[in-house]
C-alpha cells in the first residue's frame, strides 16, 4: 500500500493551554473542519468525554477518530479511521511549540493509499496538503477570534449570460497568487478610469491551470466589458465566457477562505454531483467591493461550467 505523509503548520496567536483545549474536545472540531463546511449535512456524533467523533456524509464519506495519547500542551496523537469511499486507517497528531508571544501548531498525517491508487499519490498529498492548510487558518481564526469569517451557500445550477472582458492573465506560485491578483486589478482599475463607458461592472478572475502539485496556477484578472474591445495595448487582453450554464457555490467572508469553495465544487465534481463542460474554465465573480465592504461581508460566487 504506498504510504502519504502530510505535515503542515501555522502560528497561532493565543495561550497554548486554549489551542491544547479546543484540539483535545472534538465538540470544537466541527466549528473549523475543513471537509464538514464543505457538506453541512453530514451527521456528526461526538462521545460523552469528548475524545471520539464519528461523521457520516455524501461528500465527507464515513468514519471516526479517536484520541488515543495526550501529552499536556506538547502533542495530541488520533486514530483515524475511514470507512467510505474506502476503508483505511492513519495517524493523526498535532504538536504544539511556543514561539515568542505566539505558538507554532503543526498538524500531521500518516497514512496508505489503497493499491489502486498508487499513481494518485502526489496529488493525494497535495489535496490533502492544501485541505490541511485551509483547516490550520480556520482554526487560527476560530481560537483567536472565537468565529470565522467564512460560510458557503449552495446557489445550485442557472443560466450565465455570455461575457465580454478585459484580463491580464498571469502564471505565478500559489503562494503569491494573492500579491500578483492585487497588482493586476491595480491596472485594471486605472484602464476602468480611462474607459468607464465600456464596464458592465462586473470583476472576477478565470482559473486556467491550477498544478496543486507543482504549487503554480495560471488565472485571468477580469473585467466585464460590453463588447470585444479592440486596440488594447501593454498586459491587457480580450476574452470571453460563452454563455453556459454554471453551478454556483457562493461565499461570504475573507478572500483567505476562498479555498473552502474551490474545494467544495471539486469534491462536487468528483462525486459526480454535475458534469463539467470543457473548454470554460471555472471562474469567481465578485459580487461587492472589498474597498467597501468589510472583509467579513466580501461575497465571492464561485461558478463551474456544467453540462
Amino acid at each position: 500500500m504506498p504510504k502519504m505523509s502530510i505535515n503542515r503548520s501555522v502560528m497561532i496567536n493565543a495561550p497554548i493551554e486554549k489551542i491544547f483545549s479546543t484540539l483535545n474536545d472534538f465538540n470544537h472540531w466541527q466549528a473549523w473542519s475543513p471537509w464538514l463546511i464543505m457538506d453541512p449535512d453530514t451527521k456528526v456524533a461526538v462521545r460523552e468525554d469528548a475524545k471520539y467523533y464519528e461523521w457520516n456524509g455524501k461528500r465527507t464519506g464515513e468514519g471516526n477518530m479517536t484520541i488515543l495519547n495526550e501529552k499536556e500542551n506538547e502533542s495530541i496523537d488520533y486514530d483515524l479511521m475511514f470507512l467510505k469511499p474506502w476503508k483505511s486507517q492513519a495517524k493523526v497528531s498535532f504538536y504544539f511549540k511556543p514561539v515568542g508571544d505566539a505558538v507554532q501548531v503543526t498538524w500531521t498525517m500518516d497514512s496508505g493509499l489503497p493499491f489502486f491508487l498508487f499513481w494518485m499519490k502526489k496529488q493525494m498529498e497535495a489535496f490533502v496538503g492544501m485541505d490541511y492548510e485551509r483547516g490550520l487558518n480556520m482554526l487560527k481564526e476560530y481560537v483567536e477570534k472565537g468565529e470565522i469569517d467564512s460560510k458557503l451557500e449552495f446557489k445550485g445550477a442557472s443560466d450565465f449570460p455570455h461575457t465580454h472582458y478585459v484580463g491580464i492573465k498571469t502564471l505565478c506560485n500559489m503562494d503569491q497568487m494573492g500579491d500578483h491578483m492585487t497588482e493586476d486589478f491595480k491596472k485594471l482599475e486605472a484602464y476602468a478610469k480611462d474607459n468607464e463607458g465600456e464596464l458592465t461592472g462586473q470583476a472576477f478572475s478565470i482559473y486556467h491551470k491550477w498544478d496543486m502539485v507543482k504549487r503554480v496556477a495560471e488565472y485571468s484578472a477580469c473585467l466585464g466589458v460590453k463588447s470585444k474591445p479592440n486596440g488594447l495595448s501593454g498586459d491587457f487582453v480580450a476574452g470571453e465566457i460563452p454563455a453556459t450554464k454554471v453551478n454556483t457555490v457562493r461565499h461570504i467572508g475573507t478572500y483567505e477562505h476562498l479555498g473552502n469553495a474551490w474545494s467544495t465544487l471539486y469534491n462536487m465534481q468528483r462525486g459526480k454531483e454535475f458534469k463539467m463542460v470543457k473548454g470554460i474554465h471555472p471562474f469567481e465573480m465578485y459580487v461587492n467591493n472589498p474597498q467597501e465592504v468589510a472583509p467579513k461581508d466580501l461575497i465571492t460566487d464561485i461558478n463551474f461550467a456544467v453540462k
